[in-house]
């Protein structure tokens, strides 16, 4: 598996792809990733920022909202050194013990058939930490790549921009939007890949309450319900969860 870089070892690719985001969808809201990383930003803009505290909190949710990412608005606006800021916050977070393997994911990726629909990563976090994330899940083997959010670039793209969308469609290998199928637990980043044409699925935990208009054609609670969205991509014997 390699960033941005579709391997098919001269095998004819699948012309599909499955979109997956990685952060609260391959793995529950429940770990609490979000939460550390939302303190650690946090952190980070008051410091460097030299803000109070409360300033600090209403600004990273400002840029969030607006942007998709708070890093993008620290980059437009205060000109912050990116890697720094993933050295900082994404590759600060003490996943380790956090996040562990899930037999069910494990389960539910390998009975995906993988001769009919190439199964590709697609995060906002910077390669870094989608490496670490994967590889604590021990779902590596899997996924054919990953389209990340290049803290480096300008200007940086993140979801939902289009621009992102097209990036990620380019480095899987897919020329059509209908060809494009994708699970995320962000009702924008579900929202604006529908409206391109994509085929998603908006994940929303048990715990979560459901939008009231929905993001997209469907919505899941758990991954597993994926077999009923898209049962043309699971193996015939795959019945499911016992």
């Amino acid at each position: 598996m390699e960033p941005g870089q579709a391997n098919t070892n001269g095998a004819t690719a699948p012309k599909q792809v499955f979109f997956f985001d990685i952060d609260n969808c391959l793995y529950p809201k429940s770990a609490k990733v979000h939460d550390l990383m939302a303190d650690l930003i946090d952190r980070y803009f008051a410091t460097h920022l030299s803000l109070p505290w409360e300033d600090a909190v209403r600004l990273h949710k400002e840029y969030y909202q607006n942007y998709g990412l708070a890093i993008e608005g620290l980059v437009r606006h205060h000109q912050i050194d990116p890697l720094d800021y993933n050295a900082k916050v994404d590759d600060a977070l003490p996943l380790d013990g956090v996040i562990k393997p899930r037999p069910d994911l494990k389960k539910l990726l390998a009975d995906i058939d993988r001769s009919k629909v190439k199964l590709w990563l697609f995060t906002n976090a910077y390669v870094n930490h989608a490496k670490r994330v994967v590889k604590l899940l021990q779902v590596e083997e899997f996924f054919e790549g990953i389209t990340f959010c290049d803290y480096a670039a300008t200007p940086l793209a993140c979801k939902p921009h289009p621009d992102m969308y097209q990036k990620a469609m380019r480095e899987a290998g897919v020329e059509k939007y209908e060809d494009c199928f994708f699970v995320d637990d962000s009702y924008q980043n579900c929202k604006k890949a529908q409206e391109l044409g994509w085929t998603v699925a908006h994940l929303v935990e048990d715990d979560v309450k459901p939008p009231r208009t929905p993001a997209c054609k469907f919505q899941v609670r758990h991954l597993d319900e994926l077999r009923a969205a898209f049962p043309q991509f699971f193996k015939p014997e795959s019945s499911g969860t016992d």
